[in-house]
């Protein structure tokens, strides 16, 4: 009985103990990418492409990755394998050398656990502004795009997946605030 208080005392702080450490586990991404982002001098550096056959670079987020191409948005087991290996191009949008509105989506996991597990692209997309630029490399070709909307919208929104146009467009998509699936945050651009 005497022992008692003095296993309760050991569990309670393992128990807080770990809790501390599962907290920095799943929230040092984002922290990275913030103190990273804060730290950074604008237009300190040209960021280069990662992949010049397909790949996307968002220089104020200082931020680039391969694309994946046509992926299909509505199956999970599918764009989480393509999400770990960079940003996701939704199945059925158009290439950036197409008339049309071509959708990419990253980050799109169900908890801040999942989302240490794959690319951590978007965490800062929030960060852009009207008229800030994004490049798209496509088969050796660079399109530049200029951010014109930003919206956040309800996770049931999909239409904004097959949004009709008659311009070059791109969106991009991500959930928001970072590692829930509560919203939905698009940069529409131009």
């Amino acid at each position: 009985m005497k022992k008692l208080p003095q296993i309760l005392t050991v569990a309670g702080l393992s128990l807080i103990t770990l809790s501390l450490i599962l907290f920095i586990y799943i929230f040092a991404p984002v922290a990275k990418e913030e103190i990273n982002y804060a730290l950074r001098k604008p237009n300190s550096s040209e960021i280069k492409s990662i992949d010049k056959e397909f790949g996307i670079v968002i220089p104020k987020i200082n931020a680039s990755a391969k694309i994946i191409p046509q992926v299909d948005p509505y199956n999970s087991n599918i764009y989480q394998v393509a999400l770990s290996k960079g940003v996701a191009q939704a199945k059925g949008s158009a290439f950036p050398d197409r008339i049309g509105n071509m959708f990419l989506f990253s980050h799109s996991s169900a908890n801040l656990l999942d989302a240490t597990r794959y690319n951590s692209i978007f965490f800062l997309l929030s960060k852009l502004e009207k008229n800030d630029k994004i490049e798209i490399y496509y088969k050796k070709i660079k399109y530049e795009y200029s951010v014109k909307e930003i919206k956040i919208i309800d996770p049931k929104e999909i239409f904004y997946l097959n949004a009709l146009t008659e311009i070059k467009t791109l969106t991009l998509m991500t959930c928001w605030p970072p590692g829930t699936t509560l919203k939905r945050l698009l940069i529409i651009a131009e």
